[in-house]
């Protein structure tokens, strides 16, 4: 570019508009201002650069689109813009072209040279307006956020004033200048009278680190992505002797890295400062003072000078005391452009809203938690991408999301068939909808962010078709796969399925093990949890058993028991009580094993409230239809609020007592394990909490308690009980609670047979996992265990009319009508599954 000395003047009336920092260079005299390549500019040098250029660009108000390299030219005609009054236009190259197609600026650099087009604007410029900057990514038209005057001064001087830059800083450009964080450190170092040192070289470049010692480089600003890299080159071990500040911003840094480079700057003798901002607060509006770093390293720290956060209630905000980040202060934008009409608007916004999610710690600190927009919606469930990508990356293992409604898709640095099996239980996701793939570089935007569009192109493109022949199961595994879904009324059951993330319970588990038995010949202890794929492949390796050698699950031969008993107990074909109680104990057992899985609290809520809409809505229905065709029962039994507000005699409206109990039971341990001090709790000591509960439950067993409500609170403790056996995982723990079981038992009832046969139940389900069942039994076993809900509720209305006939035809019809009522229920739930997943597939269609 041309030097011209003594500067041209710039026209007055150019200047009362101007940008304070960029007009007067000159103050700073002889002080190096910039190192470009071979070139040295003192302020005096650079101030007539910037004042030549304003004269190419000519007089009036002009727009001037500015894109390049992070060179001389880039800088000057930036500069120049400022000081002459234009508005300045900076994008990547990548889309100068598609940028100038949109909004026939009136001056263009690019390649280094400028082109002045016009001697007047075609545009009608906000007297306020001083820089537009691309707020999206890569797309060839994006969204301009409209910058004033005042919205860079006032962001570089609180800049200045948290970071304490001083005029004998040298910064090294790390980021482009088109990116705003960039531009930021170039805007802060010219306010204070530093150095900047252009370069586009990377920190991975042993160039740029050259560069950086024989400059004397004191300032380094990064973004997530240039930390991975410094990891890379061995900057722990660098001896940087004139380093004096490490900035971090454009995205959250996990708190272990804040750690490691806060401790990294004390024992180096350099502050690492946390920050956080937007394009569309100019920058920066938030600082983490260095001292604060190891102490709170998932936090962004304080607002900068002048500015402020307050946090807006909002519906994805869903946790307590979480809310959209708002700032407010002189650095915040005007509004948006999207086309050249907007660039006459004046401000359209006072109060930034930033798409964050955050919460304020005690110590008055901002931690942010989220984006409102980095959510998607699939199967009605609204997923945090941050909060998987957070959940899933750990040590060796980098974990990316992007998608949308209807469709995850992830990029992993390795195990990707774990990782998709991880989010489809965890999260209870319709695993068609999940798609993982290995991808060995994230694709990165000019200022180091994740290129998303690239990234769902990159992770479709490395997941094979699912009809590869390389990839197509066998039979074997199509087979299991379509038993799963009709079973679990789940077609979306796919390989990487497992019963517990289809959301399978002790209603669907005992059909579901019998019918792998059949196709397998033996199904591991934990089959629950084992992808289907797995189990496919183990059966080369099952040892066919015997039809007379067989077993079957501990709890489901507990459960066709028990509810044979009851039955028959009834209609008097013969007495064995203490069935309901076995029942209630299994359920407990259950609960612990189907609905206390290692998913997240929030999915486990989920399961717990599916679990317990599978005992009220079939009781409700077929109470309320009896209460409509018969007068015996009332409106208390309809809602199951009798144990709680009916009379405390025993009449026939306490027929569904076991129900209501454990419908009580399972809403009280849902709001409990809600809260996440609970959640905690419980998965720090899974098998003390329960004991602590059984504790709290004998106090009901031996009226320490008022019992309060009949046949309540006095059968808590077996439900505890059940819950404590699936969580006693050592042998000195199993006697304890055989212990327990044996001094707690007798004395219940006043009833020797029927407290024996409780003691008998619990014990055999808390030794023995499975019991012998010969072949022909299993289909009988499996039946009347899955529907011994619904045995339960039926068999009050179909024994009384057959029993004068014979107790065995009135047990036999009531076991049939409870099991047809069940076979229906499972039936309609499973087309209604395959009805859910059709219109869930036309929609996406």
């Amino acid at each position: 570019m041309t030097v011209v000395s003594p500067p041209p003047r710039v026209p007055a009336a150019a200047t009362r508009t101007a940008v304070p920092f960029a007009r007067d260079l000159a103050r700073h005299g002889d002080r190096l201002a910039v190192v470009a390549g071979t070139e040295r500019w003192t302020y005096r040098e650079l101030a007539q650069r910037v004042a030549a250029t304003a004269v190419r660009l000519g007089g009036g108000r002009k727009l001037v689109l500015v894109s390049g390299a992070n060179d001389a030219a880039q800088l000057v005609t930036y500069l120049a813009a400022l000081a002459a009054g234009h508005v300045a236009l900076l994008v990547p190259p990548a889309q100068a072209g598609a940028v100038a197609a949109a909004y026939d600026p009136d001056a263009v650099l690019s390649g280094g040279e400028l082109d002045v087009r016009r001697p007047e604007s075609a545009h009608d410029l906000h007297p306020e307006l001083a820089l537009l900057m691309p707020t999206s990514g890569s797309t060839g038209s994006p969204k301009l956020a409209r910058l004033s005057h005042e919205n860079l001064q006032a962001n570089a001087e609180s800049i200045v004033e948290s970071l304490g830059i001083q005029d004998t800083d040298r910064a090294v450009t790390t980021l482009p200048l088109h990116y705003v964080y960039g531009l930021s450190v170039v805007n802060t170092h010219l306010l204070r009278g530093a150095a900047v040192v252009l370069t586009d070289h990377s920190v991975a470049d042993a160039c740029f680190w050259d560069l950086f010692k024989a400059e004397g480089g004191t300032t380094l600003a990064g973004v997530p992505h240039t930390f991975d890299l410094l990891d890379r080159v061995g900057f722990a071990g660098m001896r940087l002797p004139r380093l004096r500040s490490v900035t971090q911003a454009g995205g959250r840094l996990s708190p272990a890295q804040v750690v490691r480079y806060a401790e990294l700057g004390r024992r180096g003798g350099w502050d690492f400062v946390v920050m956080y901002g937007q394009t569309e607060a100019t920058a920066r509006m938030a600082y983490l003072p260095p001292a604060l770093a190891a102490e709170h390293p998932s936090t962004v720290g304080v607002a900068i000078p002048g500015g402020s956060f307050s946090l807006a209630p909002v519906p994805e905000a869903t946790a307590p005391g979480v809310g959209e980040v708002v700032y407010e202060g002189p650095n915040v934008m005007l509004g948006y452009a999207t086309s050249p009409a907007d660039l006459a608007l004046g401000r359209t916004v006072t109060a930034l809203r930033t798409g964050d999610l955050a919460r304020r710690t005690p110590d008055g600190l901002i931690e942010i938690v989220g984006r409102r927009s980095r959510f998607v919606k699939i199967a009605g469930l609204r997923i945090d991408l941050d909060h998987v990508e957070a959940e899933l990356s750990g040590p060796g293992r980098t974990v990316r999301c992007t998608g949308a409604d209807g469709e995850l898709l992830v990029a992993v640095s390795t195990d990707p068939d774990a990782v998709r099996r991880e989010i489809v239980e965890r999260y209870r996701l319709p695993a068609h909808a999940v798609t993982v793939a290995v991808v060995s570089e994230l694709p990165r935007l000019a200022n180091g962010k994740v290129d998303q569009p690239a990234l769902a192109a990159l992770v479709r493109a490395a997941t094979p078709a699912p009809a590869a022949p390389a990839d197509e199961p066998g039979p074997l595994p199509e087979r299991l796969r379509a038993l799963y879904a009709e079973l679990l009324g789940r077609p979306d059951a796919t390989l990487d399925s497992t019963f517990v993330g289809l959301g399978g319970d002790s209603l669907s588990y005992v059909e579901l093990s019998i019918r792998l038995e059949e196709a397998l010949g033996a199904v591991p202890a934990n089959w629950h949890v084992t992808p289907i794929r797995a189990l496919a492949a183990g059966s080369a390796d099952a040892v066919r058993v015997r039809w007379w050698a067989r077993r079957v699950e501990t709890t489901a031969a507990l459960r066709a028991l028990a509810i044979v008993c009851v039955v028959a107990t009834h209609a008097g074909l013969f007495t064995l009580q203490g069935g309901a109680h076995v029942l209630v104990a299994a359920a407990g057992f259950n609960f612990a094993r189907f609905r206390l899985t290692g998913a997240d609290r929030l999915t486990r809520l989920r399961q717990q409230a599916v679990s317990l809409a599978r005992v009220v809505v079939p009781s409700v229905a077929w109470i309320g239809a009896v209460v409509a065709l018969t007068d015996q029962y009332g409106p208390l039994n309809v809602v199951l609020l009798n144990g709680l507000f009916g009379s405390p005699t025993w009449t026939s409206d306490w027929h569904f007592w076991f129900v209501e109990v454990l419908v009580y039971i399972l809403v009280v341990l849902a709001a409990l394990l809600a809260l996440p001090p609970v959640d905690r709790l419980e998965r720090r000591f899974p098998f003390a909490l329960p004991v602590a509960l059984l504790g709290f439950g004998l106090l009901g067993r031996y009226e320490v308690l008022d019992r309060g409500v009949p046949h309540t609170m006095p059968v808590f403790w077996l439900f505890a009980f059940g819950w404590a056996a699936a969580r006693a995982s050592r042998w000195w723990q199993r006697l304890a609670l055989t212990a327990v079981l044996a001094l707690t038992v007798p004395g219940f009832f006043g009833n020797s047979a029927r407290e024996l046969a409780i003691v008998a139940g619990i014990a055999l389900l808390l030794w023995c996992a499975t019991v012998p069942c010969p072949a022909p039994l299993q289909r009988a076993v499996s039946v009347l265990a899955s529907a011994s809900l619904y045995i339960y509720l039926t068999h009050w209305q179909v024994y009384p009319r057959l029993v004068d006939v014979h107790p065995a035809l009135a047990v036999a019809a009531s076991l049939g009508a409870g099991a047809l009522l069940w076979w229906l229920a499972s039936r309609a739930t499973a087309l209604a599954g395959v009805m859910r997943q059709a219109g869930r597939d036309r929609s996406r269609r």
